[in-house]
């Protein structure tokens, strides 16, 4: 043991409004709610000064001991592993640009432009093409989902076949299939059922309230379409089948959010609600931004709202039990296929007009069906991790949100860097919450999550059996 304590992994003061202060040790899955005078105790041990009168008794110490953020093992950034090669086992596959929606926030501005669909042939290469990396790599599985820039369901051909092709050939090799969609939910009682009997679950577009709901997501002759959503939700509920919903939030219905989530919650039952600010980009673009305080104000009571009816509201950013250096697939070799085949990394990159197209589309298969990637581009979007960022460097969020959506971050910030968007403050603010709901959860002393505990941690029983001064006066 060192003479005096020594401060052993990265910590994070977060003032709150009460004059207390959250303490915050990410990579050790620790926090509590201290004091002024903890945070200057370990204000002091940061800078390598031990000041004993700020821990007479010895019980602060003794207490930081327990959570390891005092005197403990090395701590483990988070970070992701690469290989020389690019060998997936989960595809992605943006099966048309064709829409029997005109939403008006749509990113895609799907059906817009000339339809460009996915061939059979396209999606059996992609899908034989993991296949092979299965077996090679010997994961014993591979996933299969199915998505924009238009209506998936709107090219049923192609993702009826890419499913049976995928079924037979993992029956035929013991693998594990899993096949999800994203939907607007709006198709016909046949592809209803097909889709309960086939795939593995769903994400559904759904704004709540009808009149949110039809403000924004219209058909194409103009008419609301909240009713066919609905009849799909309950079909699916019926059926006990898998799905969440992802709400989009306009600046309009920020008011309504609260509301909308409670209609959800007590009709449906969907395993999570995630609400998002509208991307102000396809027909969005110039419209209003959602990414407030008002946003962050409608959510809380959203989110309080849905847990008295056992419902979760999710924001993509803010996850408080998942550690890393990296937001999603984009800059972790996702595997999807645009309508003509070409690899892209990115689920908003779905063709070559794409403003991002030259970052995130990164390559296709040749005339003879071998796929040829474009490694300098992956090795570039790899760089992209969140401990690379100079902006976020002081950022308590940073190890949970892991940087958050570069697509997103390069349409803000442009490509000299990136400077913090409005979704940082939302980010922000949403993980403070969970931060202290989990100490609440815990017992009201700490939470500590465990080695060898579950993604979410738990309370470390130690702690919580403690009287301790930083957290009681």
């Amino acid at each position: 043991m060192p003479p005096h304590p020594v401060l052993s992994t990265e910590i994070y003061v977060i003032p709150l409004e009460t004059g207390r202060y959250i303490i915050y040790a990410p990579l050790r899955k620790a926090a509590f709610v201290g004091n002024a005078r903890v945070v200057n105790f370990l204000a002091g041990l940061k800078e390598g000064n031990y000041d004993a009168t700020l821990d007479a008794d010895g019980s602060t110490t003794e207490f930081l001991r327990r959570l390891e953020i005092l005197d403990a093992g090395p701590e483990q950034q988070p970070e992701a592993v690469f290989s020389d090669t690019h060998d997936p086992v989960s595809l992605t596959l943006f099966l048309t640009t064709a829409c029997n929606l005109r939403c008006t926030y749509c990113y895609a501005a799907a059906g817009d432009g000339p339809v460009r669909s996915m061939s059979l042939e396209t999606a059996l290469r992609g899908v034989d093409f993991i296949v092979q990396n299965a077996l090679k790599r010997r994961t014993g599985f591979i996933d299969i989902n199915f998505h924009g820039g238009g209506e998936p369901t709107q090219n049923w051909r192609v993702l009826t076949g890419a499913h049976d092709h995928a079924r037979r050939l993992a029956d035929q090799h013991g693998l594990k299939l899993t096949c999800y969609t994203a939907t607007n939910a709006v198709f016909s009682d046949k592809q209803l059922d097909w889709i309960v009997a086939h795939l593995q679950g769903a994400s559904v577009s759904f704004d709540g309230l009808p009149e949110a709901h039809d403000t924004h997501r219209i058909s194409a002759n103009g008419k609301g379409s909240s009713e066919r959503v609905m009849h799909t939700l309950r079909r699916f509920d019926e059926a006990g089948f898998s799905y969440g919903i992802r709400m989009t939030v306009t600046a309009d219905m920020i008011a309504r959010l609260p509301d909308s989530i409670e209609f959800i919650c007590s009709r449906f039952r969907p395993g999570q609600i995630q609400a998002e600010p509208a991307y102000q980009i396809g027909r969005w673009a110039g419209a209003p931004s959602a990414e407030t305080d008002a946003f962050i104000a409608a959510f809380r009571e959203a989110q309080s709202r849905a847990k008295k009816h056992g419902c979760e509201v999710t924001f993509s950013a803010a996850r408080t039990g998942t550690l890393t250096n990296h937001f999603c697939g984009a800059t972790q070799d996702l595997f999807a296929l645009t309508p003509d085949g070409t690899a892209s990394a990115c689920y908003e990159v779905f063709d070559e007009a794409n403003p991002r197209a030259k970052i995130f589309l990164y390559g296709n298969a040749d005339s003879d069906g071998a796929w040829k990637f474009d490694m300098e581009k992956l090795a570039f979007l790899r760089s992209h991790s969140v401990d690379k960022r100079d902006y976020c460097a002081g950022c308590f969020a940073r190890w949970t949100c892991g940087g958050d959506c570069l697509h997103k971050a390069l349409t803000v910030c442009g490509d000299d860097g990136f400077s913090g968007t409005d979704r940082c403050n939302i980010i922000r603010e949403l993980t403070k919450d969970q931060i202290l709901a989990r100490i609440a959860e815990a017992g009201g002393v700490c939470w500590h999550g465990m080695p060898g505990d579950d993604e979410d941690g738990n309370a470390c029983p130690n702690c919580n059996e403690m009287e301790t001064k930083e957290t009681t006066s």
